[in-house]
């Protein structure tokens, strides 16, 4: 089941803060370098964000999250999708991407993910997302952006 959330409701943000603390983990593995700013966000800080959230939930244990937002009217902007590493390989990112795609359906889609997070960069592939650039973020580290447009 997926459903939007509310992460001014303090359970449902300390159970964010997990999913997204261990999925980040995973991806600082990946790409070698555990400076990405999610993987530091306390739970004040995800509370405040003003990001758009959907999870996916197995029973009643929220497995997976997207966040997002809107740059412009017809732009949709991933800003991360974080997925419960026990749960991982099982579809549930693509499932809330696909979600997402019908409950806020734009022109254009833009996210970014850690270049040598090769699972990620897969998935936005398969969704028809192209590589737009790359940015250095420390060194031996970047991030590839990518944009689709429908």
């Amino acid at each position: 089941m997926i459903r939007a959330l509310d992460l001014a409701d303090p359970e449902t943000a300390k159970r964010v803060l997990v999913v997204q603390h261990l999925a980040y983990a995973v991806e600082a593995e990946l790409i070698g370098f555990d400076g990405i700013p999610p993987l530091q966000e306390d739970l004040a800080g995800l509370m405040a964000s003003t990001e758009h959230w959907l999870g996916r939930y197995e029973g009643d244990t929220l497995v997976a999250a997207v966040a997002y937002e809107f740059p412009d009217e017809s732009t949709v902007e991933i800003s991360r999708l974080v997925v419960d590493p026990a749960h991982a390989r099982r579809g549930h990112g693509r499932a809330l991407l696909d979600h997402l795609d019908a409950v806020e359906p734009r022109p254009a889609s833009l996210v970014s993910t850690g270049s040598a997070n090769h699972p990620a960069t897969a998935l936005y592939l398969s969704r028809g997302y192209t590589e737009t650039g790359r940015t250095t973020i420390a060194p031996g580290v970047q991030v590839t952006h990518f944009s689709r447009t429908r």
